[in-house]
């Protein structure tokens, strides 16, 4: 059903209001982000019809088969831990979120959202479209700060990525992405509150507000883990980032140093060319082509180099098969990708979970996009746990300082909207 609306964003805001009342909801903002491969320019799936909860073993089989029985719109998450599923790894890092490693559902209801056009898709859509109008506007709270914690004080940080420096000049891996954890315990937030205000300071082109239960994803991702259109892949790695200008001529001139820093693009090309061999593994012969190659695009807070590569399909595989063939995504491991892997899970001092994962959905034509689980909160209301991540790319030539600081700059947004930068401590 096509509904007329006459204010789009507070149309948004209510529905988004009315679906985080339920149990699941996966809501997607590109946020007037230009993408050409961008079905919608929002998606909200409200409501359990089905669903599939599924930790490593047997994730992706049980993935398959929910798909064969639910053949139209499933939302949901992969989580970075999938790759022990995948490959000979394991993973033994403390984990405050406990979190599932894959989650879908089939949604009740669905909105999607497209230039001036908005559609309900649901078995009574005038009663949904009543819902939300009849919403009345919640006043949050104002959110006391959070005191943040770190795995890693800032030395700590330092001297480990000296010691994955020592691996590199070794030639065990070429690049690898090193992350840590700030986190809160005995955290209270607001979920739809933080989510808004963080998708306010911080649009980007795959923010996810997703919540099943009494867990939440508050996502403000610029990055495309994989899509799928028609017999086309896309894959969309970020490698590169730089801090924006205070004004247009500085931001200009940062720009250009981004596309000419040589560390930056030795990162970006290694990436491009994992990504690439990750492809082949679904691609027909000889498709599997860079579109383009340290593109530069701005966000609120940073520049990042971003290189589009693409593949056609192969004949009879299937959509789940092609995910699992590039997951998880080599923007967020390194190379080669299983030894950065297992060097990763020696260094780092929490379990990824979602982080480093992918959110998306899987449309009835049997398309699909992903986003790679970025600059996101996680939070479990029940334990009261809250946790995101914050990594950057390690090659020879980076500086441990100025690797950390890009770790902060990331994080920026989402500490911003938990009360400011000053709350991080380390443990």
């Amino acid at each position: 059903m096509i509904i007329p609306v006459q204010d789009l964003p507070l149309f948004k805001k209510k529905a988004l209001q009315w679906a985080s009342s339920f149990d699941a909801v996966c809501y997607l903002d590109s946020n007037g982000f230009n993408d050409p491969y961008g079905k919608f320019d929002t998606l909200i799936a409200i409501g359990v019809k089905d669903e599939v909860t599924a930790r490593i073993g047997s994730a992706f089989g049980q993935l398959e088969a929910f798909r064969q029985n639910n053949p139209g719109w499933i939302t949901g998450f992969f989580g970075y831990d999938l790759k022990n599923e995948i490959e000979q790894l394991s993973s033994a890092n403390p984990d405050g979120l406990e979190f599932p490693d894959l989650y879908f559902f089939a949604p009740l209801h669905l909105i999607i959202i497209k230039g001036s056009q908005t559609e309900i898709i649901s078995d009574e859509p005038e009663q949904v479209f009543g819902l939300i109008n009849q919403q009345q506007p919640i006043i949050h709270q104002e959110q006391a700060a959070i005191v943040l914690k770190s795995r890693f004080s800032r030395q700590e940080y330092i001297d480990a990525v000296k010691g994955i420096q020592e691996h590199i000049n070794r030639g065990d891996i070429y690049v690898t992405n090193f992350c840590q954890e700030f986190f809160a315990e005995q955290a209270k937030i607001d979920p739809l509150a933080i989510f808004t205000q963080l998708n306010a300071v911080s649009p980007n082109p795959f923010s996810t507000f997703f919540k099943w239960k009494g867990n939440y994803i508050l996502g403000a991702s610029p990055e495309r883990f994989l899509a799928k259109r028609g017999t086309k892949l896309i894959s969309q790695p970020i490698k590169g980032t730089a801090k924006r200008g205070t004004d247009t001529q500085t931001d200009e001139l940062i720009k250009q140093q981004l596309r000419n820093h040589p560390k930056e693009l030795q990162e970006n090309v290694m990436i491009v060319d994992l990504v690439r061999n990750d492809l082949t593994r679904s691609a027909q012969q000889g498709t599997v082509k860079t579109e383009e190659l340290f593109g530069i695009h701005s966000f609120q807070y940073v520049h990042q180099m971003i290189s589009t590569v693409v593949c056609e399909l192969q004949e009879g595989l299937s959509a789940i098969q092609a995910i699992k063939n590039t997951f998880p995504m080599g923007s967020m491991t390194g190379a080669p990708k299983i030894s950065a892997m297992q060097l990763m899970e020696q260094y780092e001092r929490s379990k990824r979970g979602v982080y480093s994962g992918a959110i998306g959905y899987l449309s009835p034509d049997n398309d699909f996009d992903l986003n790679v689980v970025i600059r996101t909160l996680l939070y479990n209301s029940a334990k009261r746990y809250l946790s995101f991540h914050a990594g950057s790319a390690i090659t020879y030539h980076a500086d441990p300082e100025k690797e950390y600081e890009e770790c902060l700059l990331k994080a920026q947004a989402v500490m911003e909207v938990l009360g400011g930068t000053e709350q991080v401590d380390s443990l």
